[in-house]
Formats: structure tokens, sequence, C-alpha cells
């Protein structure tokens, strides 16, 4: 699928350069002949079939990603690794500190939410559309950090810390990270 994708963004890119910068000319010099030469018809078709390409990749990825997210959400047992924002945990001590663990994700809204978000950008209100967005983002990055300490064998996560940061547009990076560590059992 992803080599699909970058076939569709490579016709629409060389379509939209020929159109652009060879038809375009191509049309002010020869504006008294309407018949359109096979070339700039190639390219025009290479940059609808392009566009329609990639958004047919990325709309089967994301139903694909929204079946697999709910399987993972319904079989996933509750993780046993504890997340805090503190360097110490009540009644436990740190015996081994594993390192530093992290989650990164980068998310985006397709153009009708971003149209209805700026709509509410000027009459006002909460823009839920990226508290959505965010709140997704939030739980994808902090699974992905909780599956590396996970993996590591930690007990809790300290010092956890949510970074986000704006890419292009309306799509945000969103990175959390922390300290994996090994508890000893309760202290009496």
């Amino acid at each position: 699928m992803k080599i699909l994708r970058h076939i569709g963004s490579l016709a629409f890119v060389l379509g939209l350069f020929c159109t652009v910068f060879a038809g375009l000319p191509w049309y002010v010099i020869v504006a008294d002949d309407p018949a359109v030469p096979w070339w700039l018809k190639i390219a025009l078709f290479c940059l609808l079939g392009g566009i329609l390409v990639v958004l047919l990749t990325v709309a089967l990825e994301q139903r694909k990603a929204k079946l697999s997210e709910g399987e993972t959400l319904s079989t996933e047992p509750e993780s046993a690794v504890l997340l805090l924002n503190s360097s110490t945990l009540p009644d436990r001590e740190i015996t081994d500190v594993l390192g530093l663990v992290q989650g990164h994700t980068v998310f985006a809204i397709w153009l009708g939410k971003d149209l209805s978000a700026l709509v509410r950008l000027i009459l006002g209100g909460e823009l839920t559309e990226y508290t959505e967005m965010m709140g997704r983002a939030r739980e994808t990055a902090t699974q992905r950090m909780i599956a590396q300490a996970a993996e590591m064998g930690a007990d809790a996560i300290i010092n956890t810390r949510y970074m986000t940061t704006s890419v292009v547009g309306s799509a945000a990076e969103l990175l959390v990270y922390g300290t994996a560590v090994k508890l000893s059992d309760s202290v009496a």
C-alpha cells in the first residue's frame, strides 16, 4: 500500500510539474490552436490520477488502522506499568533505573474538520476537532512508551513528560518520555 501511495505521489508531482512548467508556457505561446497535445493530456491525467491514488491509499490505510486499533484495544490486557510525573512513589522504593523510554507520534485532521475548526476559531468556542486529535495522539504516544518500558521489564515510568510541536498546518507531533524503573515490593 505504501508503494502504491508513493507511486501516486510521484505521478502527482510529475504531472503538476509538467502542467505548470511546460503546459502553461505552451498554452501562452500556442493559444490560437485549441488542440491539447498528448503529453499535456498525460500530465493532467497523472496529476489527477496521482491525487486519487494517494487519497484512496490513505483512506484504506486509515480504515485498516482503525480496525486493528479496535482489535488491539479489546484484546490487549491492562499494562502493569505505572505512570508518574514525580520521581518517588509512596510505600515503594526504586531498585533499578532502566533508562529513558519514549513514545512519539504525529497526528493530523482531515481538511473538513480543519475547516469546521476554522469557523469555530472565528465564532469562538472549544476547537473539539483538535482536542480529539491531541487526545488520540497522547493515547497513542503513551501506549508506545509503555510498550517500550514493558519490553525492558519496568514496573513504572517516573518523571513522565509530554511535549507537542506543530509540524505543518493542522498536524502536531506529540512526544512523551520518562524514566523506566524497577520497584521493590511495598515498604512496611
